[in-house]
């Protein structure tokens, strides 16, 4: 995997093997970053982290604060492993925890973008509603990526869909936090 643009453009970073992770295509990842824009100091959460690409393509863009947050033993250690590779310690924010329980831990946190890129064969509607209610500052973007036929949605009365994409294996909706 590599990644598209930024101050690491063209890097190449290993991600985990197995069943649990399902790594976004270049293609759906360049088309999250171009509707987002201009990511330069801004704050992430990447509450699904996986392979760490959604996590490494915002530091290379200029996030200056991304939480990579991973349960899976693998994935943890590949995302640990390439932030060192890449250098990006200052940026990235490694934590190896379910993401509901990081959560509960850390109610207070609030970031500018929050993306959710669950494992498609455990897609908890629940938990990600709470996260994106808890941790998207208001007027932030949630990011929800899912299986193109995935009938879900954030709450109309907290969210507004902005857009909403699909590209092959994946669906793109980008909803602006109101209240």
């Amino acid at each position: 995997m590599r990644i598209i643009a930024g101050s690491h453009k063209g890097q190449q970073f290993s991600s985990p093997h197995g069943h649990h992770t399902h790594p976004m295509s270049d293609k759906a990842r360049g088309a999250l970053f171009n509707v987002l824009g201009d990511v330069e100091g801004l704050s992430f959460l990447d509450a699904f982290a996986g392979s760490g690409a959604l996590a490494f393509e915002a530091a290379s863009r200029g996030a200056k604060a991304v939480v990579a947050i991973d349960k899976d033993t693998a994935a943890h250690s590949a995302i640990e492993r390439n932030v060192k590779d890449l250098r990006l310690q200052k940026q990235v924010k490694v934590i190896k925890a379910n993401a509901g329980g990081w959560s509960i831990h850390n109610m207070e946190k609030k970031f500018d973008i929050v993306l959710l890129d669950p494992p498609y064969d455990d897609i908890q509607t629940n938990l990600m509603t709470t996260i994106a209610i808890r941790h998207t500052k208001r007027g932030g973007l949630t990011v929800l990526s899912l299986p193109p036929k995935k009938d879900f949605q954030l709450d109309e009365t907290r969210f507004k869909l902005e857009t909403s994409k699909s590209y092959g294996d994946a669906s793109l909706a980008f909803y602006r936090k109101l209240k």
